[in-house]
């Protein structure tokens, strides 16, 4: 299953936000889940293929439980969307085909 998490800061950070929190609850999240991380406005935005059948629920406690660990328990799980069923093991939703020889580019 593919899901969408957004998580919001519950102290003000006063500065400039870090990627940092975003790859420690990387880091946390089960390994065998697909994760592909974004911020947006200040939120951290993190979608994850679970290639399970796990409910909107069992994920959300999930992840609060990665979220009661003191090293990110400044962040609060905002949302938890259920986007549908994502693809096959072999092939992240957020990889796309390339040519041979091609390489991804950085803005």
């Amino acid at each position: 299953m593919l899901f969408e998490l957004t998580l919001r800061r519950t102290v003000d950070g006063g500065g400039v936000q870090s990627p940092i929190d975003g790859i420690r609850i990387l880091a946390l999240l089960p390994p065998r889940w697909r994760k592909d991380l974004k911020q947006a406005t200040g939120d951290i935005v993190i979608r994850v293929n679970t290639d399970e059948d796990l409910t909107n629920s069992e994920v959300r406690a999930k992840v609060i439980n990665v979220l009661a660990n003191p090293e990110v328990s400044h962040w609060r799980l905002v949302s938890c969307h259920t986007l549908g069923v994502g693809p096959g093991p072999h092939l992240g939703y957020w990889i796309t085909a390339r040519r041979h020889g091609q390489r991804p580019q950085w803005n």
